[in-house]
């Protein structure tokens, strides 16, 4: 769960805040003395200091039985530690102007800082303690663990919730990828005050910590900054791994009935990791396919030419253990089997033809023109270093992206699309009343 605490002199920093050239972004490593090492962007346009991190495993690390315990601890990291109960924590932050936020993903556990530089001190201890010391106390436990099964009961009749919930519990069955990272009402009322801390003991250790700090602060004061905040975490965490996933090569279709007159399709396939050398290629087929929002083919053909849908879209999401390639429309129920016909129908033209060279060309120009919009703000900043060290590409990875994109060929899209695309290999779910369709039987490979 996230739960930001925004402040107004914050959010008046990040409306003036200036977009910066990504050839502007001069990023350095900085080693506390204890040896923790964070990539750091020096910044003195604003009297800020940005810091954001990720501790290896997730919610896919969740013991059967305790889902949502990983989303449960993000969202009472902040609800008292140290000598600080829950409402004096909070007033804390609120004095000092500081925002704090922890959030669980399925593959990591990530948290963030912001602060004026002037109150640094503070805010740097308040987030040791929430790393180190919290407390777990009875009042808050209850209310967030309230707050957490009243959403997932919300949830359950969320059409939107509940396709995306449907279709990854039918692309990983049997794996922790399948299970929903807030849990269920009945596994989130099991967790214990000990599953709590037990988590934080388990999981934040600085093995495999990535850290992106932006910000009006020099190298060496961040450096003992570093290990002011993290170095009473131990070395390394209880060895954990989710194994190697393996969705489904071959579709189905899944229709989950409510009486409703729109339906939402959540759809998708098998894609790639980050670091396999396809992504680039894929990254770009995609965009064009169903990724570049108005000038994209599915939006074209589906919703432009034909007004089937008011929305369609696609987009790659590799984890750690799978890749995917994935996406989603809604429409009118009425609508929705012609809308599915179109979709197959782009599937199987990308993958026989490809893309044009306008296409290509115009894809690669967008790609590459739009990044430093990415780059506008310091948490913007800050969390693409921690995501570029969490994907191994390297410190100049911003400086050599623009190389990494244009380096695709023709032949490369060609070649991928023919690997990657196909309609039946499509998982599709359709929740609502859509006329005409019904699921479709489980394959060998389910």
């Amino acid at each position: 769960m996230k739960k930001l605490i925004h402040v107004v002199i914050l959010l008046a920093i990040a409306v003036v805040a200036q977009v910066t050239p990504a050839g502007a972004v001069k990023i350095e490593r900085v080693q506390s003395p204890g040896g923790i090492e964070a990539w750091f962007v020096h910044d003195t346009s604003v009297p800020t200091v940005t810091v954001s991190f990720a501790f290896e495993g997730g919610a896919s690390l969740d013991p059967a039985g305790r889902e949502g315990l990983a989303d449960m601890v993000s969202g009472l990291l902040d609800e008292g530690a140290g000598d600080l109960d829950s409402q004096a924590f909070q007033r804390a932050i609120e004095d000092i102007s500081a925002g704090i936020s922890f959030d669980a993903g399925r593959d990591r556990f990530t948290g963030s800082l912001r602060t004026l530089s002037a109150h640094r001190d503070a805010a740097f201890g308040l987030m040791r303690l929430a790393l180190t010391a919290p407390r777990f106390d009875a009042e808050p436990v209850e209310r967030i663990r309230s707050q957490l099964i009243a959403g997932l009961k919300s949830q359950e009749k969320n059409p939107r919730r509940i396709a995306g919930r449907t279709w990854m519990g039918a692309m990983f069955p049997d794996h922790p990828y399948g299970r929903p990272v807030g849990g269920t009402p009945k596994t989130v009322k099991s967790i214990t005050p000990a599953d709590l801390a037990g988590f934080v003991r388990a999981r934040f250790a600085r093995s495999g910590l990535k850290i992106g700090v932006v910000g009006d602060i020099d190298g060496n004061e961040l450096g003992r900054r570093l290990d002011e905040m993290f170095s009473a975490l131990p070395e390394n965490g209880r060895a954990r791994t989710v194994p190697e996933a393996k969705p489904p090569s071959s579709g189905r279709l899944i229709v989950v009935r409510k009486p409703i007159p729109q339906s939402i399709v959540i759809f998708g396939q098998p894609g790639v990791k980050r670091h396999d050398p396809d992504y680039y290629a894929l990254y770009l087929l995609n965009h064009a396919i169903g990724g570049g929002g108005f000038t994209s083919r599915l939006t074209e053909e589906i919703r432009e030419k034909r007004g089937l849908a008011y929305s369609v879209y696609s987009y790659l999401n590799p984890m750690d253990r799978a890749g995917l390639i994935m996406g989603g429309l809604g429409t009118q129920n009425a609508r929705v089997a012609k809308s599915l016909s179109i979709l197959r129908d782009e599937w199987r033209r990308a993958a026989e033809h490809g893309l044009s060279d306008a296409e290509l060309d115009a894809t690669k120009t967008y790609i590459n023109g739009s990044f430093p919009l990415r780059l506008d703000s310091s948490r913007r900043i800050a969390g693409l270093m921690v995501a570029i060290q969490v994907n191994n590409l390297g410190i100049d990875y911003i400086e050599r992206r623009t190389a990494l994109i244009n380096a695709v060929t023709d032949e490369d899209i060609r070649r991928v699309a023919r690997r990657y695309l196909a309609p039946e290999k499509l998982t599709i779910v359709v929740v609502g009343d859509p006329k005409g369709l019904k699921s479709t039987p489980v394959s060998e490979d389910y």
